[in-house]
Protein backbone atom coordinates (compact mmCIF):
# COMPACT_ATOMS: atom_id res chain seq x y z
CA UNK A 1 0.00 0.00 0.00
CA UNK A 2 2.81 2.26 0.89
CA UNK A 3 4.67 1.62 -2.35
CA UNK A 4 1.54 1.88 -4.35
CA UNK A 5 0.65 5.17 -2.73
CA UNK A 6 4.17 6.40 -3.42
CA UNK A 7 3.84 5.40 -7.03
CA UNK A 8 0.60 7.30 -7.32
CA UNK A 9 2.22 10.35 -5.74
CA UNK A 10 5.16 10.19 -8.18
CA UNK A 11 2.87 9.88 -11.13
CA UNK A 12 0.83 12.90 -9.91
CA UNK A 13 4.01 14.98 -9.52
CA UNK A 14 5.17 14.13 -13.01
CA UNK A 15 1.79 15.10 -14.39
CA UNK A 16 1.85 18.41 -12.56
CA UNK A 17 5.38 19.13 -13.80
CA UNK A 18 4.42 18.37 -17.40
CA UNK A 19 1.44 20.67 -17.15
CA UNK A 20 3.58 23.48 -15.83
CA UNK A 21 6.08 23.06 -18.66
CA UNK A 22 3.33 23.06 -21.26
CA UNK A 23 1.89 26.22 -19.72
CA UNK A 24 5.33 27.87 -19.79
CA UNK A 25 5.82 26.92 -23.42
CA UNK A 26 2.42 28.32 -24.31
CA UNK A 27 3.29 31.60 -22.57
CA UNK A 28 6.59 31.85 -24.46
CA UNK A 29 4.87 31.10 -27.76
CA UNK A 30 2.30 33.79 -27.00
CA UNK A 31 5.13 36.24 -26.16
CA UNK A 32 6.95 35.41 -29.40
CA UNK A 33 3.75 35.81 -31.41
CA UNK A 34 3.08 39.17 -29.74
CA UNK A 35 6.60 40.39 -30.54
CA UNK A 36 6.39 39.25 -34.16
CA UNK A 37 3.09 41.09 -34.50
CA UNK A 38 4.69 44.24 -33.03
CA UNK A 39 7.59 43.96 -35.45
CA UNK A 40 5.26 43.57 -38.40
CA UNK A 41 3.19 46.61 -37.45
CA UNK A 42 6.04 48.86 -36.24
CA UNK A 43 7.72 51.49 -38.55
CA UNK A 44 11.03 50.49 -40.16
CA UNK A 45 13.06 52.51 -37.64
CA UNK A 46 11.67 50.42 -34.79
CA UNK A 47 12.07 47.04 -36.50
CA UNK A 48 15.82 46.77 -35.98
CA UNK A 49 15.36 44.98 -32.64
CA UNK A 50 12.92 44.38 -29.81
CA UNK A 51 11.99 47.11 -27.39
CA UNK A 52 13.53 45.13 -24.50
CA UNK A 53 15.90 42.17 -24.27
CA UNK A 54 14.11 38.87 -24.90
CA UNK A 55 14.21 35.94 -22.55
CA UNK A 56 15.99 33.88 -25.20
CA UNK A 57 18.56 35.29 -27.60
CA UNK A 58 17.00 36.16 -30.94
CA UNK A 59 18.65 37.11 -34.20
CA UNK A 60 18.20 40.85 -34.88
CA UNK A 61 16.03 41.76 -37.81
CA UNK A 62 17.98 43.92 -40.26
CA UNK A 63 16.03 46.24 -42.52
CA UNK A 64 18.16 47.15 -45.52
CA UNK A 65 16.72 49.99 -47.67
CA UNK A 66 16.15 49.35 -51.27
CA UNK A 67 18.90 50.64 -53.49
CA UNK A 68 17.93 53.93 -55.12
CA UNK A 69 17.78 53.90 -58.91
CA UNK A 70 20.66 55.70 -60.58
CA UNK A 71 19.94 59.40 -61.16
CA UNK A 72 20.53 60.42 -64.76
CA UNK A 73 22.86 63.38 -65.21
CA UNK A 74 21.34 66.80 -65.69
CA UNK A 75 20.92 68.10 -69.16
CA UNK A 76 23.85 70.45 -68.94
CA UNK A 77 26.15 68.43 -66.67
CA UNK A 78 29.05 66.48 -68.19
CA UNK A 79 28.59 62.73 -68.06
CA UNK A 80 31.17 60.85 -66.01
CA UNK A 81 33.42 58.92 -68.32
CA UNK A 82 36.11 56.55 -67.19
CA UNK A 83 35.84 57.66 -63.52
CA UNK A 84 36.47 61.34 -64.33
CA UNK A 85 33.88 64.08 -63.91
CA UNK A 86 35.18 66.04 -66.89
CA UNK A 87 35.89 64.39 -70.21
CA UNK A 88 37.26 66.35 -73.17
CA UNK A 89 35.75 63.99 -75.71
CA UNK A 90 32.33 64.34 -74.12
CA UNK A 91 32.67 68.12 -74.11
CA UNK A 92 33.68 68.33 -77.77
CA UNK A 93 31.31 65.64 -79.02
CA UNK A 94 28.23 66.53 -77.00
CA UNK A 95 28.39 70.19 -76.07
CA UNK A 96 30.58 72.08 -78.51
CA UNK A 97 29.12 70.42 -81.57
CA UNK A 98 25.62 71.13 -80.28
CA UNK A 99 26.35 74.79 -79.58
CA UNK A 100 28.09 75.38 -82.89
CA UNK A 101 25.36 73.56 -84.74
CA UNK A 102 22.60 75.60 -83.10
CA UNK A 103 24.39 78.87 -83.75
CA UNK A 104 24.99 77.85 -87.37
CA UNK A 105 21.29 77.17 -87.82
CA UNK A 106 20.34 80.61 -86.48
CA UNK A 107 22.87 82.30 -88.76
CA UNK A 108 21.58 80.16 -91.63
CA UNK A 109 18.07 81.52 -91.12
CA UNK A 110 19.41 85.07 -91.07
CA UNK A 111 21.53 84.53 -94.18
CA UNK A 112 18.54 82.96 -95.93
CA UNK A 113 16.44 86.05 -95.31
CA UNK A 114 19.22 88.36 -96.47
CA UNK A 115 20.00 86.32 -99.59
CA UNK A 116 16.34 85.92 -100.48
CA UNK A 117 15.94 89.67 -100.34
CA UNK A 118 19.04 90.46 -102.37
CA UNK A 119 18.36 87.89 -105.13
CA UNK A 120 14.61 88.22 -105.31
CA UNK A 121 13.91 84.50 -104.93
CA UNK A 122 10.50 85.01 -103.43
CA UNK A 123 8.20 87.72 -102.24
CA UNK A 124 8.26 88.97 -98.68
CA UNK A 125 5.30 86.98 -97.28
CA UNK A 126 6.76 83.73 -98.68
CA UNK A 127 10.13 84.37 -97.03
CA UNK A 128 8.54 85.04 -93.67
CA UNK A 129 6.27 82.00 -93.90
CA UNK A 130 9.22 79.76 -94.82
CA UNK A 131 11.22 81.17 -91.93
CA UNK A 132 8.36 80.54 -89.48
CA UNK A 133 7.78 77.02 -90.80
CA UNK A 134 11.45 76.12 -90.66
CA UNK A 135 11.79 77.47 -87.11
CA UNK A 136 8.67 75.67 -85.95
CA UNK A 137 9.77 72.36 -87.51
CA UNK A 138 13.18 72.70 -85.86
CA UNK A 139 11.50 73.38 -82.52
CA UNK A 140 9.25 70.34 -82.91
CA UNK A 141 12.21 68.15 -83.83
CA UNK A 142 14.11 69.32 -80.77
CA UNK A 143 11.16 68.68 -78.47
CA UNK A 144 10.66 65.21 -79.98
CA UNK A 145 14.32 64.32 -79.57
CA UNK A 146 14.39 65.51 -75.98
CA UNK A 147 11.18 63.83 -74.85
CA UNK A 148 11.68 60.55 -76.71
CA UNK A 149 15.43 60.11 -77.05
CA UNK A 150 16.64 61.67 -73.79
CA UNK A 151 18.40 64.86 -72.78
CA UNK A 152 20.81 65.07 -75.69
CA UNK A 153 22.80 68.18 -76.50
CA UNK A 154 21.57 68.05 -80.08
CA UNK A 155 17.97 68.37 -78.91
CA UNK A 156 18.83 71.26 -76.62
CA UNK A 157 20.74 73.10 -79.32
CA UNK A 158 17.92 72.56 -81.83
CA UNK A 159 15.32 74.00 -79.46
CA UNK A 160 17.49 76.98 -78.58
CA UNK A 161 18.21 77.71 -82.22
CA UNK A 162 14.56 77.40 -83.13
CA UNK A 163 13.54 79.90 -80.46
CA UNK A 164 16.12 82.42 -81.61
CA UNK A 165 15.08 81.90 -85.25
CA UNK A 166 11.42 82.47 -84.33
CA UNK A 167 12.35 85.78 -82.73
CA UNK A 168 14.30 86.78 -85.81
CA UNK A 169 11.38 85.80 -88.04
CA UNK A 170 8.77 87.79 -86.14
CA UNK A 171 11.09 90.79 -85.95
CA UNK A 172 11.67 90.65 -89.70
CA UNK A 173 7.96 90.27 -90.42
CA UNK A 174 7.12 93.26 -88.24
CA UNK A 175 10.01 95.65 -88.84
CA UNK A 176 11.52 94.82 -92.21
CA UNK A 177 8.47 93.95 -94.30
CA UNK A 178 5.52 95.45 -92.34
CA UNK A 179 3.58 92.21 -92.78
CA UNK A 180 2.45 92.07 -89.15
CA UNK A 181 1.07 94.96 -87.15
CA UNK A 182 3.22 96.03 -84.22
CA UNK A 183 0.60 94.89 -81.70
CA UNK A 184 0.37 91.45 -83.30
CA UNK A 185 4.14 91.23 -83.51
CA UNK A 186 4.45 92.02 -79.81
CA UNK A 187 1.88 89.35 -79.00
CA UNK A 188 3.84 86.75 -80.97
CA UNK A 189 7.06 87.85 -79.29
CA UNK A 190 5.43 87.43 -75.88
CA UNK A 191 4.40 83.88 -76.79
CA UNK A 192 7.90 83.02 -77.99
CA UNK A 193 9.47 84.50 -74.87
CA UNK A 194 7.07 82.59 -72.63
CA UNK A 195 7.83 79.36 -74.50
CA UNK A 196 11.57 79.91 -74.18
CA UNK A 197 11.24 80.63 -70.48
CA UNK A 198 9.05 77.59 -69.85
CA UNK A 199 11.34 75.21 -71.77
CA UNK A 200 14.52 76.52 -70.13
CA UNK A 201 12.97 76.24 -66.66
CA UNK A 202 11.45 72.80 -67.26
CA UNK A 203 14.57 71.28 -68.76
CA UNK A 204 17.01 73.19 -66.56
CA UNK A 205 18.95 73.87 -69.75
CA UNK A 206 21.59 76.52 -70.04
CA UNK A 207 21.81 75.81 -73.76
CA UNK A 208 18.19 76.84 -74.33
CA UNK A 209 18.65 79.88 -72.12
CA UNK A 210 21.93 80.87 -73.74
CA UNK A 211 21.01 80.36 -77.40
CA UNK A 212 17.30 81.05 -77.12
CA UNK A 213 17.02 83.98 -74.74
CA UNK A 214 20.29 85.73 -75.50
CA UNK A 215 19.67 85.11 -79.20
CA UNK A 216 16.26 86.68 -78.74
CA UNK A 217 17.87 89.72 -77.16
CA UNK A 218 20.05 90.08 -80.25
CA UNK A 219 17.25 89.39 -82.74
CA UNK A 220 16.65 93.08 -83.62
CA UNK A 221 20.35 93.48 -84.34
CA UNK A 222 20.54 90.29 -86.42
CA UNK A 223 17.78 91.38 -88.78
CA UNK A 224 18.81 95.06 -88.80
CA UNK A 225 15.49 96.20 -87.36
CA UNK A 226 16.76 99.72 -86.69
CA UNK A 227 15.90 101.94 -83.73
CA UNK A 228 12.12 101.81 -83.69
CA UNK A 229 10.16 101.58 -80.46
CA UNK A 230 8.71 98.21 -81.47
CA UNK A 231 12.21 96.77 -81.93
CA UNK A 232 13.11 98.00 -78.45
CA UNK A 233 9.92 96.40 -77.12
CA UNK A 234 10.97 93.07 -78.66
CA UNK A 235 14.27 93.31 -76.85
CA UNK A 236 12.56 94.31 -73.58
CA UNK A 237 10.32 91.25 -73.72
CA UNK A 238 13.32 89.01 -74.25
CA UNK A 239 15.03 90.77 -71.33
CA UNK A 240 12.04 90.04 -69.08
CA UNK A 241 12.29 86.39 -70.12
CA UNK A 242 15.98 86.38 -69.27
CA UNK A 243 15.32 87.88 -65.84
CA UNK A 244 12.58 85.32 -65.19
CA UNK A 245 14.86 82.39 -66.03
CA UNK A 246 17.68 83.96 -64.03
CA UNK A 247 15.55 84.15 -60.89
CA UNK A 248 13.93 80.76 -61.33
CA UNK A 249 17.01 78.70 -62.15
CA UNK A 250 19.56 80.82 -60.26
CA UNK A 251 21.88 81.34 -63.25
CA UNK A 252 23.86 84.43 -62.36
CA UNK A 253 25.76 84.39 -65.67
CA UNK A 254 22.51 85.19 -67.48
CA UNK A 255 22.33 88.63 -65.81
CA UNK A 256 25.66 89.73 -67.25
CA UNK A 257 24.83 88.28 -70.68
CA UNK A 258 21.44 90.03 -70.77
CA UNK A 259 22.95 93.33 -69.65
CA UNK A 260 25.70 93.27 -72.25
CA UNK A 261 23.28 92.30 -75.03
CA UNK A 262 20.59 94.86 -74.19
CA UNK A 263 22.48 98.00 -73.13
CA UNK A 264 23.97 98.88 -76.57
CA UNK A 265 20.54 98.59 -78.17
CA UNK A 266 18.99 100.72 -75.41
CA UNK A 267 21.62 103.45 -75.77
CA UNK A 268 21.30 103.39 -79.57
CA UNK A 269 17.52 103.76 -79.36
CA UNK A 270 17.81 106.64 -76.85
CA UNK A 271 20.31 108.47 -79.06
CA UNK A 272 17.86 108.35 -81.96
CA UNK A 273 14.74 109.14 -79.93
CA UNK A 274 15.35 111.60 -77.08
CA UNK A 275 15.34 114.69 -79.32
CA UNK A 276 11.65 114.18 -80.16
CA UNK A 277 10.35 112.02 -77.29
CA UNK A 278 12.20 112.99 -74.12
CA UNK A 279 9.44 111.84 -71.76
CA UNK A 280 9.27 108.43 -73.43
CA UNK A 281 13.02 108.05 -73.09
CA UNK A 282 12.90 108.78 -69.34
CA UNK A 283 10.12 106.24 -68.82
CA UNK A 284 12.07 103.58 -70.74
CA UNK A 285 15.21 104.36 -68.74
CA UNK A 286 13.29 103.92 -65.49
CA UNK A 287 11.82 100.59 -66.62
CA UNK A 288 15.17 99.20 -67.70
CA UNK A 289 16.77 100.36 -64.45
CA UNK A 290 14.04 98.51 -62.57
CA UNK A 291 14.60 95.34 -64.62
CA UNK A 292 18.32 95.31 -63.91
CA UNK A 293 17.76 95.97 -60.20
CA UNK A 294 15.23 93.13 -60.03
CA UNK A 295 17.76 90.84 -61.72
CA UNK A 296 20.50 91.69 -59.22
CA UNK A 297 18.50 91.93 -55.98
CA UNK A 298 16.15 89.10 -56.94
CA UNK A 299 19.10 86.78 -57.41
CA UNK A 300 20.40 87.80 -53.99
CA UNK A 301 17.04 86.93 -52.46
CA UNK A 302 17.02 83.58 -54.24
CA UNK A 303 20.61 82.74 -53.31
CA UNK A 304 21.45 84.71 -50.15
CA UNK A 305 25.11 84.86 -49.15
CA UNK A 306 27.07 86.64 -46.43
CA UNK A 307 29.76 88.02 -48.72
CA UNK A 308 29.52 90.34 -51.69
CA UNK A 309 28.81 88.49 -54.94
CA UNK A 310 30.76 89.96 -57.84
CA UNK A 311 28.02 89.41 -60.46
CA UNK A 312 25.25 91.19 -58.53
CA UNK A 313 27.55 93.96 -57.35
CA UNK A 314 28.83 94.63 -60.86
CA UNK A 315 25.31 94.69 -62.28
CA UNK A 316 24.06 97.15 -59.63
CA UNK A 317 27.02 99.46 -60.06
CA UNK A 318 26.95 99.40 -63.87
CA UNK A 319 23.19 99.92 -63.85
CA UNK A 320 23.43 102.98 -61.58
CA UNK A 321 26.21 104.54 -63.65
CA UNK A 322 24.40 103.86 -66.94
CA UNK A 323 20.96 105.15 -65.98
CA UNK A 324 22.16 108.23 -64.09
CA UNK A 325 24.64 109.26 -66.79
CA UNK A 326 22.30 108.70 -69.74
CA UNK A 327 19.40 110.46 -68.01
CA UNK A 328 21.54 113.44 -67.08
CA UNK A 329 23.01 113.75 -70.57
CA UNK A 330 19.70 113.67 -72.43
CA UNK A 331 18.04 116.12 -70.02
CA UNK A 332 20.95 118.51 -70.03
CA UNK A 333 21.21 118.36 -73.81
CA UNK A 334 17.55 119.34 -74.07
CA UNK A 335 18.25 122.40 -71.88
CA UNK A 336 16.74 121.01 -68.68
CA UNK A 337 19.69 121.48 -66.34
CA UNK A 338 17.60 121.51 -63.15
CA UNK A 339 15.73 118.37 -64.19
CA UNK A 340 19.02 116.65 -65.03
CA UNK A 341 20.33 117.38 -61.53
CA UNK A 342 17.04 116.25 -59.99
CA UNK A 343 17.31 112.99 -61.97
CA UNK A 344 20.70 112.18 -60.40
CA UNK A 345 19.57 113.13 -56.89
CA UNK A 346 16.38 111.07 -57.23
CA UNK A 347 18.38 108.00 -58.25
CA UNK A 348 20.67 108.59 -55.28
CA UNK A 349 17.74 108.67 -52.87
CA UNK A 350 16.22 105.52 -54.35
CA UNK A 351 19.49 103.63 -53.98
CA UNK A 352 19.93 104.79 -50.39
CA UNK A 353 16.39 103.67 -49.53
CA UNK A 354 16.93 100.29 -51.17
CA UNK A 355 20.16 99.90 -49.23
CA UNK A 356 18.42 100.72 -45.95
CA UNK A 357 15.69 98.17 -46.71
CA UNK A 358 18.35 95.61 -47.61
CA UNK A 359 19.93 95.83 -44.15
CA UNK A 360 16.61 94.88 -42.56
CA UNK A 361 15.49 92.21 -45.06
CA UNK A 362 16.64 88.86 -46.40
CA UNK A 363 19.04 90.45 -48.83
CA UNK A 364 22.74 90.21 -48.18
CA UNK A 365 24.00 93.08 -46.02
CA UNK A 366 26.87 93.41 -48.49
CA UNK A 367 24.44 94.23 -51.31
CA UNK A 368 22.61 96.62 -49.00
CA UNK A 369 25.88 98.35 -48.25
CA UNK A 370 26.70 98.54 -51.97
CA UNK A 371 23.30 100.07 -52.77
CA UNK A 372 23.77 102.63 -50.01
CA UNK A 373 27.30 103.40 -51.19
CA UNK A 374 26.09 103.89 -54.77
CA UNK A 375 23.36 106.21 -53.53
CA UNK A 376 25.82 108.18 -51.43
CA UNK A 377 28.19 108.57 -54.37
CA UNK A 378 25.36 109.74 -56.62
CA UNK A 379 24.21 112.18 -53.94
CA UNK A 380 27.69 113.72 -53.84
CA UNK A 381 27.55 114.21 -57.61
CA UNK A 382 24.00 115.54 -57.41
CA UNK A 383 24.90 118.08 -54.76
CA UNK A 384 27.86 119.23 -56.83
CA UNK A 385 25.52 119.72 -59.79
CA UNK A 386 22.78 121.43 -57.80
CA UNK A 387 24.76 123.68 -55.47
CA UNK A 388 27.78 125.92 -55.57
CA UNK A 389 29.88 127.90 -53.15
CA UNK A 390 29.25 127.55 -49.42
CA UNK A 391 25.91 125.82 -50.04
CA UNK A 392 27.76 122.87 -51.57
CA UNK A 393 30.15 122.78 -48.62
CA UNK A 394 27.15 122.75 -46.28
CA UNK A 395 25.53 119.90 -48.23
CA UNK A 396 28.63 117.71 -48.22
CA UNK A 397 29.31 118.46 -44.55
CA UNK A 398 25.75 117.57 -43.55
CA UNK A 399 26.02 114.26 -45.43
CA UNK A 400 29.28 113.50 -43.64
CA UNK A 401 27.65 114.10 -40.24
CA UNK A 402 24.58 112.03 -41.20
CA UNK A 403 26.76 109.12 -42.26
CA UNK A 404 28.67 109.36 -38.98
CA UNK A 405 25.33 109.14 -37.17
CA UNK A 406 24.34 106.11 -39.29
CA UNK A 407 27.66 104.44 -38.48
CA UNK A 408 27.04 105.07 -34.78
CA UNK A 409 23.46 103.74 -34.80
CA UNK A 410 23.93 100.73 -37.09
CA UNK A 411 27.49 99.85 -36.07
CA UNK A 412 28.37 99.74 -39.78
CA UNK A 413 32.04 100.60 -39.91
CA UNK A 414 32.08 100.86 -43.71
CA UNK A 415 30.01 104.04 -43.44
CA UNK A 416 33.16 105.72 -42.14
CA UNK A 417 34.51 105.63 -45.70
CA UNK A 418 31.54 107.73 -46.81
CA UNK A 419 32.15 110.12 -43.92
CA UNK A 420 35.76 110.58 -45.00
CA UNK A 421 34.73 111.05 -48.65
CA UNK A 422 32.25 113.87 -48.00
CA UNK A 423 34.47 115.59 -45.45
CA UNK A 424 37.41 115.54 -47.86
CA UNK A 425 35.18 116.94 -50.62
CA UNK A 426 34.04 119.78 -48.35
CA UNK A 427 37.59 120.64 -47.27
CA UNK A 428 38.85 120.52 -50.85
CA UNK A 429 36.10 122.85 -52.01
CA UNK A 430 36.93 125.37 -49.28
CA UNK A 431 40.65 125.28 -50.09
CA UNK A 432 40.03 125.63 -53.83
CA UNK A 433 37.10 128.06 -54.03
CA UNK A 434 36.17 129.88 -50.79
CA UNK A 435 39.53 130.29 -49.04
CA UNK A 436 42.53 129.06 -51.04
CA UNK A 437 45.99 129.20 -49.42
CA UNK A 438 46.89 132.41 -51.29
CA UNK A 439 44.19 134.08 -49.22
CA UNK A 440 46.84 134.34 -46.49
CA UNK A 441 48.67 136.76 -48.80
CA UNK A 442 46.03 138.75 -50.66
CA UNK A 443 42.72 137.93 -48.97
CA UNK A 444 39.60 136.30 -50.47
CA UNK A 445 36.99 137.26 -53.04
CA UNK A 446 34.14 137.05 -50.52
CA UNK A 447 34.93 137.08 -46.81
CA UNK A 448 31.40 135.98 -45.71
CA UNK A 449 31.54 132.95 -47.99
CA UNK A 450 35.01 132.06 -46.73
CA UNK A 451 33.90 132.35 -43.10
CA UNK A 452 30.83 130.18 -43.73
CA UNK A 453 32.82 127.52 -45.56
CA UNK A 454 35.59 127.25 -42.95
CA UNK A 455 33.14 127.35 -40.02
CA UNK A 456 30.93 124.64 -41.53
CA UNK A 457 33.91 122.33 -42.07
CA UNK A 458 35.04 122.89 -38.47
CA UNK A 459 31.55 122.17 -37.12
CA UNK A 460 31.24 119.07 -39.28
CA UNK A 461 34.57 117.71 -38.07
CA UNK A 462 33.57 118.43 -34.47
CA UNK A 463 30.18 116.72 -34.93
CA UNK A 464 31.79 113.64 -36.45
CA UNK A 465 34.31 113.59 -33.60
CA UNK A 466 31.50 113.58 -31.06
CA UNK A 467 29.53 110.89 -32.90
CA UNK A 468 32.44 108.47 -33.15
CA UNK A 469 32.42 105.81 -30.41
CA UNK A 470 35.14 106.57 -27.85
CA UNK A 471 36.73 103.14 -28.12
CA UNK A 472 36.57 102.72 -31.91
CA UNK A 473 38.03 104.46 -34.95
CA UNK A 474 40.87 105.75 -32.77
CA UNK A 475 42.98 106.35 -35.87
CA UNK A 476 40.52 109.00 -37.10
CA UNK A 477 40.44 111.09 -33.94
CA UNK A 478 43.83 112.82 -34.40
CA UNK A 479 42.89 113.82 -37.96
CA UNK A 480 39.53 115.24 -36.89
CA UNK A 481 41.00 117.08 -33.93
CA UNK A 482 43.74 118.48 -36.14
CA UNK A 483 41.17 119.61 -38.72
CA UNK A 484 39.15 121.43 -36.07
CA UNK A 485 42.27 123.13 -34.72
CA UNK A 486 43.52 124.17 -38.15
CA UNK A 487 40.09 125.57 -39.09
CA UNK A 488 39.93 127.59 -35.86
CA UNK A 489 43.31 129.15 -36.69
CA UNK A 490 42.74 129.44 -40.45
CA UNK A 491 39.45 131.32 -40.15
CA UNK A 492 40.77 134.37 -38.18
CA UNK A 493 43.94 134.31 -40.26
CA UNK A 494 41.99 134.73 -43.48
CA UNK A 495 39.73 137.33 -41.89
CA UNK A 496 42.71 139.42 -40.64
CA UNK A 497 44.50 139.35 -43.99
CA UNK A 498 41.34 140.19 -45.96
CA UNK A 499 40.25 142.96 -43.58
CA UNK A 500 43.66 144.70 -43.40
CA UNK A 501 44.70 144.26 -47.02
CA UNK A 502 45.01 147.53 -48.92
CA UNK A 503 45.49 147.95 -52.63
CA UNK A 504 45.44 145.19 -55.20
CA UNK A 505 46.93 141.71 -55.22
CA UNK A 506 50.35 143.00 -56.28
CA UNK A 507 50.57 145.30 -53.22
CA UNK A 508 48.42 143.92 -50.37
CA UNK A 509 50.27 145.86 -47.68
CA UNK A 510 52.50 144.82 -44.78
CA UNK A 511 50.23 145.21 -41.79
CA UNK A 512 48.30 141.98 -42.50
CA UNK A 513 51.48 139.89 -42.40
CA UNK A 514 52.63 141.49 -39.16
CA UNK A 515 49.25 140.81 -37.56
CA UNK A 516 49.24 137.27 -38.96
CA UNK A 517 52.60 136.47 -37.39
CA UNK A 518 51.42 137.93 -34.09
CA UNK A 519 48.20 135.90 -34.23
CA UNK A 520 50.00 132.62 -34.79
CA UNK A 521 52.48 133.36 -32.04
CA UNK A 522 49.80 134.33 -29.49
CA UNK A 523 47.59 131.32 -30.32
CA UNK A 524 50.58 129.00 -30.12
CA UNK A 525 51.58 130.41 -26.74
CA UNK A 526 48.02 130.11 -25.40
CA UNK A 527 47.73 126.51 -26.58
CA UNK A 528 51.06 125.70 -24.95
CA UNK A 529 50.05 127.26 -21.63
CA UNK A 530 46.66 125.56 -21.57
CA UNK A 531 48.27 122.25 -22.43
CA UNK A 532 50.73 122.68 -19.58
CA UNK A 533 48.06 123.63 -17.06
CA UNK A 534 45.73 120.78 -18.05
CA UNK A 535 48.58 118.40 -18.76
CA UNK A 536 47.25 117.79 -22.31
CA UNK A 537 50.08 116.60 -24.51
CA UNK A 538 48.16 117.24 -27.75
CA UNK A 539 47.59 120.90 -26.86
CA UNK A 540 51.25 121.33 -25.95
CA UNK A 541 52.38 119.79 -29.24
CA UNK A 542 49.89 121.90 -31.19
CA UNK A 543 51.13 125.07 -29.53
CA UNK A 544 54.75 124.19 -30.20
CA UNK A 545 53.99 123.41 -33.85
CA UNK A 546 52.17 126.73 -34.33
CA UNK A 547 55.05 128.59 -32.68
CA UNK A 548 57.47 126.81 -35.02
CA UNK A 549 55.37 127.90 -38.02
CA UNK A 550 55.39 131.48 -36.77
CA UNK A 551 59.18 131.38 -36.37
CA UNK A 552 59.61 130.00 -39.87
CA UNK A 553 57.32 132.67 -41.30
CA UNK A 554 59.19 135.50 -39.59
CA UNK A 555 62.62 134.33 -40.66
CA UNK A 556 61.76 133.16 -44.17
CA UNK A 557 58.99 135.54 -45.25
CA UNK A 558 58.82 138.62 -43.04
CA UNK A 559 62.58 139.12 -43.11
CA UNK A 560 62.64 139.37 -46.92
CA UNK A 561 59.35 141.11 -47.69
CA UNK A 562 58.53 143.48 -44.84
CA UNK A 563 59.95 146.97 -44.56
CA UNK A 564 62.28 148.01 -41.73
CA UNK A 565 59.78 149.11 -39.09
CA UNK A 566 57.45 146.14 -39.69
CA UNK A 567 60.39 143.78 -39.71
CA UNK A 568 61.61 145.15 -36.36
CA UNK A 569 58.16 144.86 -34.79
CA UNK A 570 57.76 141.34 -36.13
CA UNK A 571 61.04 140.13 -34.65
CA UNK A 572 60.52 141.90 -31.32
CA UNK A 573 57.01 140.49 -30.94
CA UNK A 574 58.16 137.01 -31.86
CA UNK A 575 61.08 137.19 -29.42
CA UNK A 576 58.81 138.24 -26.55
CA UNK A 577 56.37 135.44 -27.31
CA UNK A 578 59.13 132.84 -27.48
CA UNK A 579 60.63 134.02 -24.17
CA UNK A 580 57.19 133.86 -22.58
CA UNK A 581 56.66 130.38 -23.96
CA UNK A 582 60.03 129.16 -22.65
CA UNK A 583 59.37 130.64 -19.20
CA UNK A 584 55.86 129.17 -19.04
CA UNK A 585 57.02 125.78 -20.20
CA UNK A 586 59.79 125.55 -17.57
CA UNK A 587 57.72 126.82 -14.64
CA UNK A 588 54.37 125.18 -15.44
CA UNK A 589 55.89 121.93 -16.58
CA UNK A 590 57.85 121.64 -13.32
CA UNK A 591 54.71 122.45 -11.33
CA UNK A 592 52.64 119.81 -13.14
CA UNK A 593 55.32 117.17 -12.66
Amino acid sequence: MRSAGGGDHAEGGMADDTAQRLQGLEEKVDELLRRVAELETAPPVLRAGPAKPPDAPLQPVVWAPKSAPPVPPAADQPVDSGGSQFDLEDLLGGRVLGWIGGSAIVLGFVFFLVMAVSRGWSDEPTRVVLAFLGSTLLLGAGLFLYERKGQTQAALAAVGSAIAALYASVTAATQLYDLIAPAAGLAVAVVIGAAATAIAVRWNSRVVAGIGIVGALLAPVLVDAGTSTVALAFMAIALCSAVGVLLWRKWDWLAAAAFLASVPQLVYWIDETYADHLGRVLVVLTLFWLLYVVAAIGYELRVPVRTLRASSASLLLANAVLISAVGYIVLHDRHHADAATAWVIALALVHVVLGAVGFRGRMSSEIGALLAAVGIGLSAIGLALALSGPALVVGWSVEAVMLAWVARRTDERRAVAGVALFLVLAVAHVLIVEAPPQALLVGVDSLPQAIVGIAVVALAALGILLLLPPDEEAWARPFLEGLVAVALVYLPSVAIVDAWTTGDASNPGQTPQLLLSALWGVVGLCALVVGLVRDERRLRLGGLILLAIAVAKVFLFDLTTLESIYRVLSFIALGLLLLSAAFAYQRLRRTVQ
